[in-house]
């Protein structure tokens, strides 16, 4: 019969995280000094977790979170990467926007979950990051090279952790189905579901939240705006970063219009809702510049009456069965 491994003491992180795929210059240009601001705002905003990865911005995502957080303590924030893609040099020239990303296309994206990928990657994203370690590492998107990942790439990771190499070793993919498969065969600490348990997509509800639960698997949850949507829902907002089906639109709306009959911004029920599952340690949020996380921590601290989640519920938005965050 299997049996849950002890536990370990997991790098820290704090409820509200900040995702460094923005200042990577996903989908348009930020400006050097909006994203400084942005990072440096996070840390006084109380933020002590950062995501980022090699994939955003071909490098440029960690080459200016680690221009900032260089400077700080480093015993008093826990930053994460990942693994899965290398990036290589490459002469074609033009720009990455293929692939996400309003940079430059110097390099290319090579994809290797071989324990020699692993290896190769981190070593590339300390130098970018300039720090001395990185405390979680992920498995990122490997949806199409599953075998891969659990046989050679999960291994590598497990290593490191076992030498104290990292401090923590995870999968990160935004299909809920998928992540659930892996928290089963593998020892991991933490996941990072994208997208899959919003207000508008609870797909990580019945499988994966349950299983990580169970065998003591933190989750991590970004895309909580599912891409803008539940930031701003009005015709031309995008969903999973595609133009928002009427459908989805109609019901983002129908929740801003809830929400503000309690006096709540859309935004801050958005942020705090994946809080409500016991499973859910930490929500991921990315922006642009200060004022972006500025407005998130504002947000994740808006008091949000009990009510609001139980008019939800009554009016088919939510499940009956969801778990909301106790009254604020």
């Amino acid at each position: 019969m299997h049996q849950n491994p002890p536990p370990r003491r997991r790098p820290p992180v704090t409820g509200l995280a900040f995702g460094a795929a923005a200042i990577g210059n996903l989908f348009t240009p930020v400006a050097s000094g909006d994203a400084r601001e942005a990072v440096s705002a996070a840390w006084e905003c109380g933020i002590r977790y950062f995501d980022t990865a090699p994939h955003y911005g071909l490098g440029l995502s960690e080459r200016r979170l680690g221009q900032v957080l260089r400077e700080l303590p480093r015993e008093e924030f826990t930053v994460s990467t990942k693994v899965g893609r290398l990036l290589e040099p490459s002469a074609a020239g033009g720009d990455d926007l293929a692939d996400g990303f309003a940079v430059p296309a110097t390099h290319r994206r090579v994809w290797d979950f071989t324990a020699e990928g692993v290896r190769r990657s981190l070593e590339s994203s300390l130098e970018r990051l300039g720090l001395d370690r990185i405390d979680i590492v992920y498995l990122h998107d490997p949806d199409d090279h599953p075998r891969e990942a659990v046989e050679l790439a999960y291994p590598a990771l497990e290593r490191m952790r076992a030498e104290g190499t990292v401090g923590a070793i995870g999968v990160g993919m935004n299909h809920a189905g998928a992540l659930a498969r892996f928290v089963q065969e593998c020892d991991l600490d933490l996941v990072l579901l994208a997208g899959r348990y919003s207000l508008l997509d609870q797909s990580g509800l019945h499988e994966l939240l349950p299983r990580a639960l169970a065998r003591g698997v933190d989750v991590v949850v970004g895309g909580v705006f599912n891409s803008g949507l539940l930031a701003d829902p009005r015709p031309g907002s995008t969903f999973d970063y595609a133009a928002a089906p009427d459908v989805l639109l109609q019901r983002a709306l129908a929740l801003k219009a809830l929400c503000a009959g309690h006096g709540v911004p859309l935004r801050a029920a958005a942020l705090q809702f994946p809080l409500g599952h016991p499973a859910v340690t930490s929500v991921l949020v990315g922006a642009r510049n200060a004022a972006e996380v500025r407005d998130a921590a504002a947000m994740i601290r808006h008091p949000v009456p009990a009510a609001l989640w139980a008019d939800l519920s009554d009016a088919g938005l939510l499940p009956p069965d969801v778990p909301v965050p106790g009254e604020v």
